[in-house]
């Protein structure tokens, strides 16, 4: 049996928010955890879901309008996710949001609490 993982992506096309799936199966009988957290960066609220399984991490987040699949990356401490040109890094109930098109020691563009 396989695990497997599904995302949900929600692209906007003329003001109308259409659902696409993507599966990925992966070798093995592992189960499938799912944990949805939302955030407050300031005035700005981030739904995440973060979905895992044997050895693969995912973090699907909602930033505004926008969906971005991250895959976990190793990290030195606490949980770090690469996506487009952004890393998600949490500590706790803390994260951060860094963009790496502002430079390689830029301050975050968000940081985020976990909201209980």
């Amino acid at each position: 049996m396989r695990s497997i993982f599904s995302a949900f992506m929600l692209m906007a096309a003329t003001g109308v928010a259409t659902a696409s799936t993507v599966t990925l199966e992966l070798p093995g009988n592992a189960p499938v955890e799912r944990n949805a957290v939302s955030y407050q960066c300031g005035d700005r609220a981030v739904k995440a879901e973060y979905i895992n399984t044997d050895g693969n991490s995912l973090a699907v987040l909602t930033l505004g309008d926008e969906t971005v699949v991250f895959v976990s990356v190793l990290s030195a401490s606490g949980a770090k996710y690469a996506g487009q040109q952004f890393v998600w890094w949490t500590k706790g109930d803390n994260t951060d949001l860094y963009d790496l098109t502002k430079g390689e020691d830029a301050p975050p563009v968000l940081s985020c609490e976990a909201v209980k």
